[in-house]
């Protein structure tokens, strides 16, 4: 991929072929690909997913070994490990997007709403969705699209790095929500 936009229309060609069941990237060989993959990897894109195993993100995209790379962590928060490993891939491997995605009825933003008490690190991503959540007045679905917009603009305000190949126009950030019963990701603004 030359640009950032032509990053982000692969990834979502790819979702509009995931969800009308026409993928293409299945056919190919495992084992060819495993082969040119070796010595290098080449990503066009990075996504910051959530951890919930009905969001494959590969899958989801219509991509395969070495197209993306994918963080995954609970409410698709953004921490310094998490940051690290975006600016890894948009500084080092020049992937030309970034996309952090929500999904629908996410587990995580769920919990932070609740505020419950629970086992363990688990609560550990509350704080980082409970600005999302202040905003969405009680409803799951509006917690969960903005806590996407507020993870993804925290990308670029806590990276100065990420930030200045956005200015030259390098890489886009941008936030979407992946639908589970549609299998489709929508971009919000």
């Amino acid at each position: 991929m030359e640009t950032p936009d032509e990053a982000l229309q692969c990834l979502m060609e790819g979702n509009e072929r995931f969800v009308n069941d026409k993928l293409t990237n299945l056919g190919q060989s495992l084992n060819i690909l495993r082969q040119h993959t070796v010595e290098k990897q080449e990503p066009f894109a990075t996504v910051l997913s959530c951890v919930d195993s009905r969001v494959p993100v590969e899958l989801v995209f219509d991509q395969t070994i070495g197209q993306l790379l994918v963080a995954r962590v609970a409410g698709n928060i953004i921490t310094p490990e998490i940051l690290g490993s975006l600016e890894f891939g948009a500084a080092l491997l020049k992937t030309k997007v970034i996309l952090v995605l929500g999904h629908s009825s996410c587990g995580a933003v769920t919990a932070a709403m609740k505020g419950d008490a629970v086992p363990g690190l688990i609560g550990s991503f509350f704080p980082h969705i409970q600005p999302a959540v202040e905003k969405a007045d009680g409803d799951l679905q509006k917690a969960v699209e903005e806590n996407a917009r507020m993870q993804a603009g925290l990308v670029e305000k806590s990276s100065p790095l990420l930030a200045g190949l956005v200015q030259d126009g390098e890489l886009k950030i941008v936030a979407g929500i992946y639908d589970l019963a549609s299998g489709r990701v929508s971009l919000l603004d």
